[in-house]
């Protein structure tokens, strides 16, 4: 690491962060695809905030828009799960359209498209080159409020304007903690073995009208969307349990066209579970929706036996959701809950990744002034034994891993 580096690095770990100072004295100390590569790398470009207990520990960079860049389960020499786009960190330069700079949870505000878009100008033809990501959420500078060694909490106001041409005044408020074994019993129901490392964190996101004006469904309001970007490999697949029943009743499973069809070889629902390809090899994005989706997502890296377990706290069941898809829309408040992407190729050749995602929203905010919505979103990661796994995987998706990772095959 250059000097200048890593001399912040220990002045910010002692001052800010109360986290312990990470002694980094030699560039190729650690390996590509490890936490201590990544904190190197990060450290060169922001002012890091670094959440620890024991092995377990995340990168948050207030700089890079409040976001958890990446995390690990077994300390700096361990895998760094967060995918990190390189480039764009190092260049310094702001890209047209969006700033993909990475995070495996990331703050983003919807919806994308239709009438209500964030997304697209007003009038404007809903194609990529009128495409512009709100600068608050893609390339702006969050302010740090304070840290301890498990927590910390980030604000950003936001003034948008949306394709109908109304303006949404907001405040939002990020608290990132570094969960304990209690909390994951506690939220999982799982009982943690010594063959198992972990880490798990959440995110608990308000966005707070501050404007003098309600948002209401006539005139567009926003959701809060958390996006967790993931290194993929060969043998990654999505898993994604949905409520089974009629389709009259509960309508499709899953909206699977959003970037055109996915392939039949690429997806895969039987028996309440979801399962799609997330190799970084071919483009294209499902969605589930609040009537099939049961507060959980998952994937799992056969490669490198590791489980991660996305979780959300369910709103009221009734709650709208806004729908995405660059349209004007006949329904735009029948959107979905769940998304999970999967990075490939443009028709010219290009990559953004490769990554896969895994998704969140909330409900359309319908705030008057002064009132917020609440959207936590948790991310976990557990590798190691796979025999441990296994039952993990039994306990939160009811499917066997030798089913996730043959499903494809």
């Amino acid at each position: 690491m250059h000097n200048h580096a890593l001399k912040f690095l220990l002045i910010f770990s002692f001052i800010s962060c109360q986290t312990s100072t990470v002694e980094v004295t030699d560039e190729n100390a650690y390996a590509k695809g490890t936490f201590g590569f990544d904190l190197q790398f990060l450290a060169a470009h922001d002012s890091l905030v670094i959440l620890k207990n024991g092995k377990s520990q995340l990168i948050i960079s207030p700089g890079f828009q409040g976001k958890v860049f990446t995390s690990t389960a077994e300390g700096m020499e361990g895998v760094s799960f967060g995918w990190l786009n390189y480039e764009a960190i190092a260049s310094g330069e702001i890209a047209p359209h969006i700033n993909a700079y990475g995070g495996e949870d990331r703050f983003w505000l919807g919806p994308e498209g239709g009438q209500y878009s964030l997304f697209f100008p007003p009038k404007s033809e809903m194609v990529f080159e009128n495409w512009q990501t709100p600068s608050a959420i893609d390339s702006e500078s969050w302010t740090l409020l304070g840290a301890t060694e498990t927590s910390a909490r980030l604000t950003k106001s936001l003034q948008l304007t949306n394709y109908l041409g109304t303006s949404l005044e907001a405040e939002v408020d990020r608290v990132i903690n570094l969960l304990s074994e209690a909390d994951v019993q506690r939220l999982l129901g799982l009982q943690i073995g010594k063959s198992v490392s972990w880490v798990g964190f959440e995110s608990v996101n308000t966005l707070r009208n501050v404007g003098d004006k309600s948002w209401e469904e006539e005139s567009g309001t926003m959701c809060i969307w958390i996006l967790g970007m993931f290194n993929p490999t060969d043998a990654s697949t999505v898993v994604i349990p949905y409520v089974t029943g009629d389709e009259l009743e509960l309508g499709s499973v899953a909206t699977t066209d959003y970037f055109g069809q996915i392939p039949p070889d690429r997806i895969s629902m039987q028996d309440g579970i979801l399962y799609f390809k997330g190799d970084g090899k071919q483009r294209g994005k499902l969605g589930v929706s609040p009537a099939r989706a049961m507060g959980l997502a998952g994937s799992y890296d056969a490669e490198n036996r590791v489980l991660t377990v996305v979780q959300y706290d369910q709103a009221e069941i009734g709650s709208l959701y806004m729908n995405q898809v660059w349209e004007l829309q006949d329904e735009p408040y029948a959107g979905d809950v769940i998304n999970s992407y999967n990075d490939g190729p443009l028709e010219n050749g290009d990559q953004m990744g490769p990554f896969y995602e895994l998704e969140t929203v909330s409900p359309a905010a319908f705030l008057d002034p002064g009132q917020q919505i609440v959207h936590t979103h948790r991310t976990f990661h557990f590798v190691g034994d796979e025999a441990e796994l296994a039952v993990f995987a039994e306990r939160l998706f009811g499917v066997s891993l030798e089913k996730i990772a043959s499903v494809f095959n």
